[in-house]
């Protein structure tokens, strides 16, 4: 990927994908989901960012219609 934008919304995603797998493995996960749950929609909202992000970039590589 040649695109600073998709590297770093990538780096992004990966961070609260983490972030989110960490509050779900915690010990604390039992007895609040709260956190997790809001660990969840941050992961979630990275995610949409670097997908709307790579519909309109140009460095990401298409498939062409058949």
């Amino acid at each position: 990927m040649d695109c600073l934008r998709c590297m770093d919304l990538e780096q992004v995603f990966e961070f609260k994908l983490s972030k989110y797998s960490e509050a779900r493995s915690a010990a604390f996960y039992q007895v609040s989901t709260e956190l997790a749950a809001r660990k969840k929609v941050d992961m979630e909202r990275a995610r949409n960012d670097l997908e709307e992000h790579q519909l309109i970039c140009l460095a990401v590589p298409r498939q062409p219609f058949e």
